[in-house]
C-alpha cells in the first residue's frame, strides 16, 4: 500500500547547485533522492515545493514522495538524518493525503534576506549574509518596499532566464529591519518567479544607497521590463523561512 509522505527540510545551500538536479554540479534533491532510495530500498523521486538558487538556504522547505515502505512515516525523518550529510536535515516527517501537491496547494512563501551593512566584514557571517561597505538609508529602503507590496505584474523583477508565462504575483508583506549592523528583508507571498526576491533586494539596495528614489520602484513595476530593475543580489544572503499551507 503505498503513502505520500511530507517533510520539512533545512539546508546549507552554500556547497550545492541548488535545490532541483542538473547536470553541472551536485544539488539538494539529488542527495536527498540518492539517500532515500536507499534507506527504503525503492527507487525515490521527490517533489519539492520551492527550486530554490544555486547558493541559497532553506529552514523549511518542502518535498513529498510516495513509497511502499512500512516504516511510519514520521520515523522517515530520523532515519534518514543519519543518512544525510550535516547541511542537509529533515526537520519533520508526517502522512499527508496521496492528492497533496507541494507546487499546487495554495501557500504563503517567506524569505529573508541578510545584509551585513558595516565597514569591515565579519568572517563568519559570510555565508549567510551580503556584506555591503556603504551606509544603507533604511527608512529609503522602507518606502519603497510599500510599492512592491500588493498583487502587480513582478516581469521586472523577474530573470529573462524563466519560462513562466503569467508573471503576475501577490507580495503579502515586505518588512525591512535592522539589529546591530544587520539589516532583515523579510518577504511573504504566494509565489515568486525565477531571482524575483533577489532582484527585488537588489533594487531595494540601490534605494538605500540614494541610486534610486523610493517612488522610482512604482516605475520599474509599471515598465514590465527586467533591464530597468536594480541588479540580481548574491545568492549567500537568502534563505527560505518556510511555506505555509492553506488548511
Amino acid at each position: 500500500m503505498s503513502k505520500r509522505v511530507f517533510m520539512k527540510i533545512a539546508y546549507d545551500g552554500t556547497n550545492y547547485c541548488g535545490w532541483q538536479i542538473q547536470i553541472n554540479g551536485i544539488t539538494v534533491e539529488e542527495v536527498i533522492n540518492r539517500e532515500l532510495s536507499n534507506l527504503l530500498g525503492e527507487e525515490i523521486a521527490v517533489i519539492g515545493a520551492s527550486r530554490t538558487d544555486s547558493g541559497v538556504h532553506a529552514l523549511g522547505n518542502v518535498a513529498v514522495f510516495d513509497t511502499e515502505t512500512r516504516i511510519p512515516a514520521e520515523k522517515i525523518c530520523f532515519a534518514l538524518n543519519q543518512r544525510l550529510p550535516d547541511d542537509i536535515r529533515i526537520l519533520e516527517s508526517k502522512e499527508v493525503p496521496s492528492d497533496f501537491h507541494p507546487r499546487y496547494c495554495n501557500s504563503t512563501k517567506t524569505y529573508q534576506y541578510q545584509i551585513l551593512n558595516r565597514k569591515i566584514p565579519i568572517p563568519t557571517k559570510r555565508l549567510y549574509t551580503h556584506f555591503v561597505y556603504m551606509d544603507l538609508d533604511i527608512e529609503k529602503m522602507r518606502k519603497a518596499a510599500e510599492y512592491i507590496v500588493g498583487e502587480h505584474d513582478f516581469k521586472s523583477f523577474c530573470s529573462n532566464r524563466t519560462q513562466v508565462e503569467n508573471t503576475v504575483r501577490c507580495v503579502h508583506s515586505l518588512d525591512i529591519e535592522k539589529k546591530d549592523d544587520v539589516i532583515y528583508i523579510t518577504i511573504s507571498g504566494n509565489g515568486f518567479l525565477y531571482n524575483m526576491v533577489r532582484i527585488i533586494v537588489g533594487t531595494l539596495m540601490k534605494v538605500g544607497l540614494s541610486v534610486y528614489p523610493p517612488e522610482h520602484v512604482k516605475e520599474i513595476i509599471d515598465a514590465c521590463d527586467r533591464n530597468v530593475a536594480g541588479p540580481k543580489a548574491p545568492a549567500c544572503g537568502l534563505t527560505l523561512i518556510g511555506i505555509e499551507y492553506e488548511k
